[in-house]
């Protein structure tokens, strides 16, 4: 692991993209997520 985080590379031309899986996974899991406001907490909850 401390090559890998060691190693100088060049930040010209570089962009990061994430993957289509990755995309879709946080869109999903953002649509499944429901909040309930009571009086004294706000809970987010996972409906999957």
């Amino acid at each position: 692991m401390a090559k890998i985080y060691s190693k100088n590379i060049s930040k010209e031309n570089q962009t990061v993209k994430p993957k289509a899986e990755t995309i879709d996974f946080i869109l999903n899991y953002s649509r499944s997520l429901s909040i309930l406001k009571t009086d004294n907490f706000v809970i987010e909850v996972n409906k999957n």
